[in-house]
């Protein structure tokens, strides 16, 4: 290994290695940058569902953006397939891939790696994952809760080179855009991807002239060395012992429901196992986990229960470990349907993992965040006659609570943590014919507690089309609300209502396809609020004064119930 014996020769003082680690960390944030100014679709460009992430060819996590946990923390998996495929990587190649039983997380999110070189040695790779509007299969929006095998959802994707050093696979890129309903869009989304890999690639090429390839390669094994020497200084802090935690999906969609997501948590030392190994049986639809995407929910509990200051890379994770049983909710067999995972059962296991850890360190475990309950629409546009998908990012519902004060309104889910934004209404409205007739803060949705869970947010969306639309929805949390912890209450959960002139209004499930949307109806969104932390009667008078004076909270409780 005469390679690492030469990096190892190198040793980098702490000021070298603080400027690769900040530099390391610009590189990332002006990819994101790039994705959001040249992307066309407006669940990159506004919504912002794309992570960006620097790997090595140990497919090892060495820096990313803040953008979708989610995401990055399956890219290592992701990695780790495109070096098992292709041994033969020269510089100028783009691969693509999104297949969950190769290393992705659901079909949706499409993966594009570019090698970074220096000489003739391949060091890294810069990687960027975006979230497409449509990715084929028998619904429009790439989810289908009538899915029962994963050649349902859409177009799958091995590792696979667009490009071939510097040379674009034109029959390639017209076959993946044949098989969309918006190829416009994927075509300008994928060269927006393409492009922001591309600038991280040349980023890493100048860090490699500024310092030198060896010493950048020092740098960062200096830099995961002292991440896990913060986590494991951290987690040593903690209770050592076993700790269980559950949570629950509303139903699958086909006729079962509460399906367990069981954690069992060993912490030990400075050393954390979670083993999921107990959760329920999977599913015949599209609530089951990938593998990758499975790792990616731990590793977000885990990190999200750590300094925040501490640089989430593959040193900061080497005290974890992670056991799961293929077969189960939470590791599908191959061919399995799983688009829905990195929402449900995602969240899930991030609430059942820091549930169990709530034990160990309950200064740390927040209150429950919301679940995800996205609705995509498809229709003709009477402005332009075009048609049109939409996904509903706006409504956004609310995070939890923590020891440290009351839960962020209108952030998120646990798999975003305020990732995904809404954008703007102004925006939303030139794009696409709707009105948004009012979106505003949800009173008495956030959980009771010594800390009050965060709101979810009324909305009620008019459509101003001229033809019959179709509703696709997919999602979670209208029978379960967000988790109170530590003697908090839960949030309120999820409430959706279809309003039709001359026909009585209708509840929307989670999991729904061919909803019929009429000109004129108006959806009646009331997203669910984040879990409270700790018990109601320390929360402080001026606390729930203030609650009552902003309308925050009415009558007096913090959680509202919709019959």
């Amino acid at each position: 290994m005469p390679e690492i014996g030469a990096r190892m020769a190198h040793k980098v003082d702490p000021i070298t290695r603080s400027v690769v680690q900040h530099r390391l960390s610009s590189i990332v944030a002006e990819m994101g940058e790039a994705m959001l100014r040249t992307s066309y679709s407006q669940i990159l460009n506004s919504s912002r569902d794309f992570s960006l992430a620097i790997c090595d060819v140990q497919s090892r996590l060495i820096a990313q953006a803040d953008h979708i946990p989610v995401h990055v923390g399956a890219l290592p998996w992701a990695t780790r397939a495109v070096e098992e495929r292709f041994k033969d990587v020269a510089p100028g190649d783009v691969i693509l891939m999104n297949d969950p039983y190769h290393g992705g997380s659901h079909l949706p999110d499409l993966t594009a790696f570019v090698p970074v070189f220096d000489g003739d040695r391949r060091l890294f790779w810069s990687i960027v994952r975006a979230h497409q509007s449509d990715i084929g299969g028998a619904t429009h929006g790439a989810y289908n809760p009538g899915a029962t095998e994963i050649w349902q959802e859409g177009l799958r994707i091995p590792p696979i080179k667009l490009y071939e050093a510097g040379r674009l696979r034109e029959d390639i890129l017209d076959m993946l855009a044949l098989n969309v309903r918006n190829a416009h869009d994927f075509r300008g989304d994928l060269a927006a991807m393409i492009g922001a890999a591309h600038m991280g690639e040349r980023r890493m090429g100048r860090l490699f002239v500024e310092f030198g390839a060896p010493v950048v390669e020092a740098a960062i094994e200096s830099i995961l060395d002292a991440a896990e020497q913060q986590t494991r200084a951290v987690v040593s802090n903690w209770k050592d012992g076993t700790f269980y935690g559950e949570a629950f999906l509303d139903d699958d969609g086909h006729g079962r429901s509460d399906i367990r997501i069981a954690a069992k948590v060993t912490k030990t030392g400075s050393q954390i196992e979670v083993d999921l190994s107990e959760s329920d049986p999977q599913s015949t639809s599209f609530v089951n986990s990938s593998h990758a995407n499975m790792h990616a929910a731990v590793v977000m509990a885990f990190a999200y229960l750590i300094d925040a200051e501490i640089p989430k890379n593959a040193g900061a994770l080497r005290p974890l470990t992670v056991t799961a049983k293929q077969g189960t909710i939470v590791w599908a067999d191959p061919g399995r349907p799983v688009t829905l995972c990195t929402s449900h059962p995602s969240n899930e296991i991030v609430e059942a993992v820091v549930k169990a850890l709530s034990g160990s360190c309950p200064d740390r475990a927040m209150g429950g965040w919301s679940r995800r309950f996205r609705i995509a629409v498809q229709g003709e546009d009477p402005r332009s006659g075009r048609s049109f998908i939409w996904h509903m990012f706006q409504a956004r519902p609310g995070g939890g609570a923590s020891s440290r004060g009351d839960g962020w309104s209108s952030i998120g889910e646990w798999h975003t943590v305020g990732g995904l934004k809404f954008g703007s209404i102004e925006v939303a409205e030139a794009r696409f014919p709707l009105h948004f007739r009012h979106h505003e803060y949800r009173p008495n949705s956030g959980g009771d507690g010594q800390f009050r869970g965060g709101l979810g947010v009324n909305l009620d969306l008019v459509f101003e089309t001229e033809k019959t639309a179709l509703g696709n929805t997919a999602g979670d949390g209208a029978r379960h609300g967000a988790c109170g912890m530590l003697g908090g209450k839960d949030g309120a959960p999820h409430h959706y209502r279809l309003v039709s002139a001359g026909r009585p209004p209708r509840v929307l499930r989670t999991k729904e396809v061919e909803i019929e949307i009429h000109p004129g109806d108006c959806l009646e969104v009331r997203s669910a609020g984040g879990g409270g932390w700790g018990p109601p009667e320390r929360r402080a008078h001026q606390a729930r004064q203030r609650d009552e004076v902003q309308g925050l909270v009415t009558s007096g409780t913090t959680t509202e119930v919709v019959s």
